[in-house]
């Protein structure tokens, strides 16, 4: 049985929305978590298998793209204005996790770069 997990975070100043998805499209755990560092980190640490996760640029984008890689397998920040199915329907930070970890799963996201910035 496939370890891997696809999992999508809307994330707000206070508080971050997290959908974990089986490669099957299934479901498996939804929460709330405080956008602290050490809380996001044991969260991450708490899931086992193959982790993808993606969130929108945003004003923290940066900081939880640092925070993130090095606990993850792979890591998406993604271009909210190329993401069409976060547009549809209902919306909610919870149906926007969730909609996230779909379309990572299904490879159907716009990442932007992310990376070690220049040296000054």
């Amino acid at each position: 049985m496939s370890q891997e997990k696809y999992i999508g975070v809307d994330v707000h100043q206070a508080t971050i929305s997290a959908a974990v998805m089986d490669a099957h499209g299934k479901l498996i755990m939804e929460c709330l978590l405080e956008t602290k560092a050490s809380t996001i980190v044991e969260f991450m640490q708490g899931l086992q298998g193959t982790l993808s996760v993606t969130f929108e640029e945003g004003t923290s984008a940066a900081w939880l793209h640092d925070l993130l890689q090095p606990h993850v397998d792979r890591l998406v920040v993604c271009d909210p204005r190329k993401a069409a199915l976060l547009k549809e329907g209902n919306k909610s930070d919870r149906i926007d996790a969730r909609k996230l970890a779909e379309m990572l799963r299904t490879q159907q996201l716009h990442s932007v770069y992310h990376g070690e910035q220049p040296s000054c």
